[in-house]
């Protein structure tokens, strides 16, 4: 069991999280709603969206993040209902794994629009009103993947490396109107997407074997951390990657 800490600075707050239908980011939304924030969730799962909203009471929009001319448009639909965003969680990705050999230039393209480009234009279509707010919390979903120099996922792996620079160019851009911009950069985490796709008996132990804790990590292992980033508690840090990876990177 995993004990959240109360962050008074969360209830009312507005938060959006990208990709927040499932996995880790249904685990961000709701850690954001048990805070007393108030939610905003774009994916392209309707299904789950819908029934996480439900669930949550977070407000809930389809949105194809690939889409960079409709992007703003959709968050400010939901700044309209929710108020402007004081905290913009990053968080939609695809770990997708592909051939190097097989890689073209269409794919690689889809790779970086589904991984990254969308972070800086999501953050864009928030700062204005963070600013009049008074300031806010970005925080970017990175992955230790590009720093292990994982083979079969180069789109994946080349987006999260550089999701680090962006956070450090993006924190001093942004740092003189009181917003802050962190990445937290998770480890191996067992969702039910790599259950199912790729993860079996041997990869298990394999990371296990790695960490230096010796337990699995799931999202609720990455949520307090998201919390603490996106509330004033961390008034103090920005421009910073968090790595929540149970010592997986020490190998």
């Amino acid at each position: 069991m995993v004990e959240l800490a109360q962050y008074p600075s969360l209830k009312g707050a507005s938060v959006l999280v990208t990709g927040g239908a499932t996995g880790l980011g249904a685990d961000f939304v709701r850690g954001f709603a048990a805070q007393g924030a108030r939610v905003g969730v774009l994916d392209l799962d309707t299904d789950a969206g819908e029934a996480l909203a439900a669930e949550t009471g977070a407000r809930f929009a389809r949105a194809d993040l690939r889409d960079l001319d409709a992007l703003p448009g959709i968050i400010g639909k939901l700044a309209e209902q929710l108020g402007p965003f004081t905290v913009l969680v990053n968080n939609a990705a695809r770990d997708d794994r592909h051939d190097f050999a097989d890689l073209t230039p269409d794919y690689w393209r889809d790779c970086l629009a589904t991984n990254l480009s969308h972070h800086v234009f999501a953050a864009q279509a928030v700062a204005g009103g963070m600013a009049a707010e008074g300031g806010g919390s970005i925080i970017n979903m990175g992955s230790i993947s590009w720093m292990r120099g994982r083979p079969g996922m180069l789109g994946y792996t080349t987006s999260k490396a550089a999701i680090s620079g962006m956070t450090r160019s993006l924190a001093a851009e942004l740092g003189p109107q009181g917003i802050r911009v962190n990445s937290v950069v998770p480890g191996a985490i067992l969702t039910e997407r790599q259950a199912k796709l790729w993860l079996t008996p041997e990869k298990n132990a394999e990371f296990l074997a790695q960490q230096a804790l010796k337990f699995r990590l799931e999202p609720k292992h990455i949520t307090p951390m998201v919390l603490f980033l996106a509330s004033k508690a961390s008034l103090g840090c920005t421009g910073q990657n968090f790595i929540v990876d149970a010592g997986l990177t020490l190998n």
